[in-house]
């Protein structure tokens, strides 16, 4: 008899499972996705877990530790998991109200379907995605369970520069463990199109795992939602990023409203080894997604040899976006970020040393199961 497809089971029975599959704290086994740029990390069900296992606090100021001991119980470890293709990831939220409300970075939920998250006394709850902003990388959600929970309050001013920040997180196999560090810049640009623009930069040691946690000022506020961070070529964080948070701005307001907006994308995966590196230079396809609107185009990705791999013939080249000229990856992405979902815009690519046009109509990422 073949075992029942994962797809198929009830909803609860997943997240259930799922609660098993996540590391239990103090594990050792590191974090999945995270910080690196938008990635994923799944929940569970409503499952009940033992007590976390005590973990020694690290070496901080006294000052830092009390900050830290004062605003641990209202950030939790947070899962994602996507029934269809298995997708999993683990993360970082915290509560922003009594009632169950729950900030994160969106690319720890982008690509999930059930939620679920672990309190620092061990509790399990499943919780739902009620709001996102995928440029800002931000999303809201709220846990199926009866509060009140411990929270933190956003702060009603912007931060300085050179203000000392605490960043609560899950990297590394730690639990909700504290990373300290300095903020250096406001208005920092990420250099990736694909990244969240406007950010808090800081020098906090964070790693995949810490994404979604809070970024804590001296008064116990949140001033923003750790998003990417930048390393060297040993993998060793140089600097972190965060997206501002202030009560009552634009941003938060939205989402409290119930706001969902999605990146609209036309399904075009891309081959960064040879990025800008062809004879003409463009965004140089390495797949394209299937059911995608730049599959239905017929745009092609590489081809390459079955059995090993090697690669045979270079994917189109976009080479501009709506007329503007593209010379690698990263203009394509930003240039297609100017439109939002339902808009058409027209490609221009190379395909054999011959140029072609395609006209493309974006859809929500959230659509398109095989990005």
């Amino acid at each position: 008899m073949s075992p029942l497809p994962w797809f198929r089971l009830p909803a609860l029975l997943l997240l259930a499972l799922l609660a098993y599959v996540l590391p239990a704290p103090g594990s050792g086994m590191a974090g999945l996705g995270g910080v690196g740029g938008p990635g994923s990390e799944p929940l569970r069900g409503p499952a009940q877990a033992s007590a976390p296992a005590q973990v020694p606090l690290p070496t901080l100021p006294q000052e830092t530790l009390r900050l830290f001991e004062r605003s641990r119980s209202a950030v939790v470890r947070l899962g994602s998991l996507d029934p269809g293709s298995m997708a999993m990831g683990l993360g970082t939220g915290f509560f922003i109200s009594p009632g169950g409300q729950l900030l994160t970075a969106y690319h720890v939920v982008s690509e999930g379907r059930l939620f679920q998250v672990q309190t620092l006394g061990g509790q399990r709850y499943p919780a739902r995605l009620v709001a996102f902003d995928a440029a800002a990388d931000v999303a809201l959600l709220q846990v199926d369970a009866k509060g009140p929970f411990p929270y933190l309050n956003l702060s009603p001013r912007p931060p300085q520069v050179g203000e000392s920040v605490l960043a609560i997180g899950n990297s590394g196999g730690d639990f909700l463990q504290p990373r300290e560090g300095r903020l250096l810049r406001l208005e920092a640009a990420s250099g990736r199109a694909d990244f969240p623009q406007g950010t808090l930069e800081m020098n906090a040691r964070l790693a995949p795992g810490d994404s979604g946690g809070p970024i804590i000022n001296g008064l116990g506020q949140v001033i923003g939602v750790v998003s990417y961070i930048r390393v060297d070529e040993a993998g060793t964080t140089e600097t972190s990023y965060a997206v501002p948070t202030v009560e009552g701005n634009a941003l938060i307001t939205a989402l409290k409203d119930g706001l969902q907006k999605d990146r609209g994308v036309v399904g075009l995966v891309f081959d960064l080894y040879h990025d800008g590196l062809t004879e003409t230079p463009g965004g140089v396809v390495s797949r394209v997604a299937r059911g995608s609107p730049a599959e239905k185009a017929g745009l092609r990705g590489a081809q390459r040899d079955d059995k090993t791999g090697q690669l045979l013939e270079f994917g189109d080249i976009i080479i501009s976006v709506q007329g503007v000229r593209t010379r690698n990856a990263s203009d394509v992405v930003r240039e297609l970020q100017r439109f939002g979902v339902g808009e058409t815009v027209t490609v221009r690519y190379l395909r054999g040393g011959q140029e072609r046009e395609a006209q493309l109509r974006l859809v929500p990422k959230r659509s398109m199961s095989d990005l």
